[in-house]
């Protein structure tokens, strides 16, 4: 995560706080909400709103997994939508789910009646109320205050709008390609006939500035409009067919008569190649109705959610659930046009060749829990996403670090690439790319990028690979647009210690076993700035000495987080780090009151609301669990490491609590599905506990049976069935398990496990028992 906080509006604290465990999720407030059920259909238990409001940042408009396009409305906020906000100011074809700084909002495209005189849609934008307004996996609705209704849709590469006009003569629409939720360097708009528009919007931004991008469109109407125009800044030119313009406002008006046929449909395709990619994506997934595309839509995220079947668990259980397996499938988004061409990261044109290639990579986000998610559940996406990140180094130089579209921001710090691509391979989606990919790993792992390179990279690598640890120094100049290791070296030496982990292990299963050797060595280096007169890890200057205050809860060098919340981020050596801070007993103390264990036990909910979370954006000056952002994500599993798995399961379920079927009901940022990821994998109860490798931790399920289709081609049984029968609240505990009918008593599984069992069972009961006690019971140490 990285965000530019603003003041939002905020739910009630205290009605939140009285939400039961799990069973009880309260929807807070008057709500728009996902359409109601009428056939059992598993889309209409998902609330697209949930995460609008309270930074959440997730969007309410219409998609198809893995998209190219994302129609939705915006209102004003950084990142596009915000529950709190009453106008909208166009539904845009570009948003990203979850992200901290604004991006996208491309061709906000806005139905009004009357005279265009306004060119700047903070001025122009309709007024809304959330009555008016609904939503559900692939469709978007919201009745304007114009009396126009505006409905959305979407296919892979275009986006659909219907409008219903008042009876006029006087409707019209706007097409503005010169506003964005980012800085729009440059626009042209040009009307070619009497039903079709074509943009080219040149766009820079995420939290800075970076290199510019630029993406086409082209927009038809499937009736002709009586009238059209242009503007260029303040004025609006009737007539006009062309307008271009630099860093200003500009875009193309369409008007309709509506005093008998009162509908207007609109389809726009994208591309990110060129003029002519949006053409032929236009012509390959465009000339359908309205109702077609939607009925489409609809199934294909029906087909998807029905991948994984749960039972039991209360009704807003269910809906924060499959909630949240929908968001885990918004990203990434296809970035090739239907003839297989994408821009690479080296500006040039390209072609796919028997795969999809794909974009928006939040890696340092995603490779924690989403990554792990879509390689059990959407295998051949993973591969295709995994390739084209091989794509970016091929053609680059380099891998990504935060991609957007087609160029690299160098948001957030560390390696997240690593453990993303190891992942890959450990769960075998890189069949026949293993070398390839252990290639750029290694050139990853082992330099820094030139200078006259966008991306950062292993910023800090020189220092690291000679010193063992990455320096934190205060102020340091940025070398290039994005964040800097520099700014955040405690935390950056762990990211690299655990890529480097990671990397052995890949290196050692292809037979590199000096390489493999090598980098076990580096995956101890978290050790190198562990400071024994604290008992914590700590940030060290240039010089190598302990640096900033001595208070874990305040120390700096951490990116979003203190030392508290990083001294459990070490999962390729968890024994090793147990070990530094003086044995599973001082261990189990420390996470006792990172978790506030005691008060979490007499209450959940409340200790999970008022103890952990502290605000969207509270990173720092914190000793206790932030279960709002990454670093912490994989913190609750480590209990299975100290011999007391059953505090895992009280955390993860505490935790739960905090998706909630309303707005504000995210925990923090989505990051692009990364927290609906969490919430779904730990609902589960199998969970990525060592990021990169094959490793998944076991918990009590939130259901009492999760049936889970696999892909026969990666997972040759084709399903893998969890159950907990009586799983409930108070008979949580989990005393034995089973797999395939033989006794697990290991606290993970493997994904071998995975492939070959079709059945893990858990007896579960209302105390704690001794399963999963055993030193040999839980996740190995790498290396």
């Amino acid at each position: 995560m990285h965000r530019i906080p603003r003041p939002r509006l905020r739910g009630p604290a205290a009605a939140l706080a009285a939400a039961a465990l799990l069973g009880g999720v309260l929807t807070t407030g008057a709500t728009a909400q996902a359409a109601p059920r009428t056939d059992g259909r598993l889309t209409d238990l998902v609330n697209p709103f949930i995460g609008t409001q309270n930074e959440g940042n997730t969007y309410p408009g219409a998609s198809v997994p893995f998209g190219m396009v994302q129609l939705s409305p915006d209102t004003g906020h950084n990142t596009g939508y915000d529950y709190g906000e009453n106008h909208i100011r166009g539904f845009s074809s570009v948003h990203l789910s979850g992200v901290g700084c604004g991006l996208g909002g491309d061709l906000p495209t806005l139905p009004t009646t009357g005279d265009v005189t306004e060119t700047d849609y903070a001025k122009y934008a309709a007024e809304f109320s959330h009555d008016d307004e609904k939503a559900s996996p692939g469709y978007y609705k919201v009745g304007l205050r114009t009396g126009i209704d505006a409905e959305l849709t979407a296919t892979r590469r275009t986006g659909v709008q219907r409008y219903t006009f008042p009876a006029t003569d006087k409707a019209n629409v706007l097409l503005n390609a010169g506003q964005s939720l980012h800085r729009t360097l440059s626009s042209e708009v040009e009307i070619l006939d009497n039903r079709t528009v074509r943009t080219a919007i040149k766009g820079s931004g995420f939290c800075q500035d970076t290199k510019a991008y630029t993406v086409y469109t082209v927009t038809h109407f499937d009736r002709p409009f009586t009238t059209s125009g242009t503007w260029n800044g303040d004025t609006v030119t009737e007539g006009s067919k062309k307008s271009s313009a630099t860093d200003a406002r500009n875009g193309a008006w369409l008007r309709f008569d509506t005093s008998k046929d009162r509908t207007v449909e609109a389809t726009t395709a994208l591309s990110y190649v060129d003029a002519k990619g949006a053409a032929l994506n236009l012509r390959a997934e465009g000339g359908h109705s309205f109702d077609h595309v939607e009925r489409a839509a609809q199934r294909d995220w029906e087909d998807r959610l029905e991948g994984v079947k749960a039972q039991g668990g209360s009704d807003e259980l269910r809906r924060t659930f499959y909630s949240s397996l929908y968001r885990s499938f918004l990203a990434p988004n296809v970035g090739s046009d239907v003839d297989g061409r994408y821009t690479g990261w080296d500006q040039k044109k390209h072609r796919a060749e028997n795969f999809t290639y794909y974009q928006n990579w939040s890696l340092w986000d995603t490779y924690r829990t989403q990554a792990q998610l879509l390689s059990l559940l959407a295998p051949r996406e993973s591969r295709d996403m995994a390739i084209s990140v091989l794509r970016i180094d091929a053609e680059s130089g380099w891998l990504p670090k935060w991609g957007y579209g087609t160029v690299e921001t160098n948001i957030m710090t560390g390696d997240p690439v690593t453990p993303f691509l190891t992942n890959a391979y450990q769960q075998g989606l890189l069949k026949g790319y293993e070398e390839e990919a252990y290639r750029a790993l290694k050139k990853n792992a082992d330099g820094v990028p030139a200078t006259d390179s966008a991306p950062v990279g292993r910023e800090a690598n020189v220092e690291y690979l000679k010193d063992g640890f990455a320096p934190y120094i205060k102020d340091r100049p940025h070398a290039k647009p994005g964040d800097s290791d520099y700014d955040h070296g405690a935390s950056a030496t762990l990211e690299y210690a655990l890529s480097d982990g990671m990397l052995a292990e890949m290196a050692r299963d292809l037979g590199h076993d000096a390489d493999a050797a090598r980098y076990d060595a580096r995956a101890q280096n978290y050790r190198k700035i562990f400071d024994p007169s604290t008992g914590f890890f700590r940030a060290r200057d240039a010089s190598g000495a302990f640096t900033g205050p001595a208070d874990p809860a305040q120390s700096e060098g951490f990116h979003e987080g203190t030392s508290w919340q990083y001294q459990w981020m070490v999962p390729q050596d968890i024994p090793g780090m147990v070990d530094l801070i003086g044995g599973k007993d001082a261990a189990n103390q420390r996470l006792d009151s990172f978790f506030a264990y005691d008060k979490l036990l007499a209450d959940p909910a409340k200790t999970a609301r008022e103890v952990w979370v502290n605000g969207p954006y509270a990173y720092y000056n914190a000793d206790k669990y932030n279960p709002q952002n990454e670093p912490d994500l994989i913190a609750p599993y480590t209990y299975l490491s100290t011999g007391q798995p059953w505090k895992t399961t009280d955390v993860v379920h505490a935790a739960l609590t905090l998706f909630t079927n309303g707005p504000t009901g995210m925990t923090g940022n989505d990051d692009l599905g990364t927290m609906s990821a969490w919430m779904v994998l730990s609902s589960i109860g199998v969970f990525p506990v060592q990021p990169g490798t094959d490793t998944w931790g076991l918990s009590t399920p939130a259901f009492e049976r999760v049936d889970i289709k696999l892909d026969r081609r990666y997972y040759p049984r084709g399903s893998l069935t969890v159950s907990a029968p009586g799983a409930s609240d108070t008979e949580r505990y989990i005393q034995s398990a089973r797999l395939d009918g033989a006794q697990q008593s290991r606290t993970y599984l493997t994904t071998d496990d995975i492939r070959s069992a079709r059945s893990l069972s858990f007896t579960v009961g209302s105390e704690p028992s001794s399963w999963g006690t055993s030193p040999d019971d839980a996740p190995p140490a790498l290396g």
